[in-house]
């Protein structure tokens, strides 16, 4: 007889508690995405960097709008967890930043991020990686996390190396972007590593 391994995250955990806020140094915060920031997400699909990296289509008011909406029934769910990079004296988005593929049985998420132009340059990215991280090894208990981008997507390199997630490897032709098949880089960091605070 086979004994079955017991899930890393037991189920419920996430979804029996609101999704957080996060102070972040420079005067930034995570919270989750709201409704009313339905415009600013229409506006990053036009934004060529975050085209180009992360292919996330064409989204009318509406359609960003039902984004948002699934991103609050997918944390209930428990398969993932997104938050909205504001400025703490504005709130209005200038990225996002989240862990999707999430695997509370086996303990593992990848992270998803983006910024627009108003909010790089500042380091929020790695600071909210770090945020985001320390709640997922410290609060909801995961294993491990993971980065993964494109071989030419310099600036993601960077921030996954200053928040502590060294290179495991490249991934060939792992990803398809609008200018065709993408080596990856594949970074990651398990709950027991040292790593930046």
């Amino acid at each position: 007889m086979i004994n079955p391994i017991a899930p890393v995250v037991p189920p419920g955990r996430m979804k029996q508690t609101r999704q957080p806020d996060f102070a972040l140094s420079g005067s930034m915060h995570l919270r989750p995405w709201r409704e009313s920031d339905a415009r600013i997400l229409v506006q990053s699909c036009l934004d060529p960097d975050i085209q180009q990296w992360n292919r996330p289509g064409r989204l009318t008011t509406d359609t960003a709008r039902e984004k948002i909406a699934r991103w609050k029934l997918r944390w209930q769910n428990e398969e993932a967890a997104i938050w909205a990079i504001a400025p703490a004296d504005d709130d209005a988005p200038v990225g996002l930043i989240g862990l999707a593929d999430l695997d509370l049985q086996g303990g593992s998420g990848e992270f998803v991020y983006w910024l627009l132009p108003a909010g790089r340059g500042r380091g929020a990215m790695v600071n909210a990686t770090l945020a985001v991280s320390h709640w997922a090894f410290d609060t909801l208990g995961l294993h491990r996390l993971r980065i993964t981008h494109s071989v030419a997507n310099t600036a993601s390199c960077r921030v996954a190396t200053q928040a502590g997630f060294p290179l495991e490897g490249t991934m060939r032709s792992a990803l398809l972007h609008a200018d065709g098949w993408h080596d990856e880089h594949l970074h990651a960091r398990i709950q027991d590593d040292s790593g930046p605070s």
